[in-house]
């Protein structure tokens, strides 16, 4: 069964139906991960885990461009 809640996805609160997978959100959300970073909770999550890794109502999720810099 679909529950409505709310994440906040880099600061903002977005509203969401779970259960949902990561990488769901991310293309919900049109996002481009392949060369981000992607914290949910203060954790790292692998690109091989956003498939797997579900998220919920209350969920903070942070997507990080990685920058070089010397």
């Amino acid at each position: 069964m679909k529950q409505s809640g709310e994440i906040l996805l880099n600061g903002q609160k977005e509203s969401i139906h779970s259960p949902l997978s990561l990488a769901e959100l991310l293309k919900q959300f049109r996002i481009d991960s392949r060369h981000l970073a992607v914290v949910v909770n203060n954790e790292i999550v692998p690109r091989s885990e956003r498939g797997r890794r579900q998220i919920e109502a209350g969920d903070t999720i942070e997507v990080i461009r990685a920058v070089q810099g010397g």
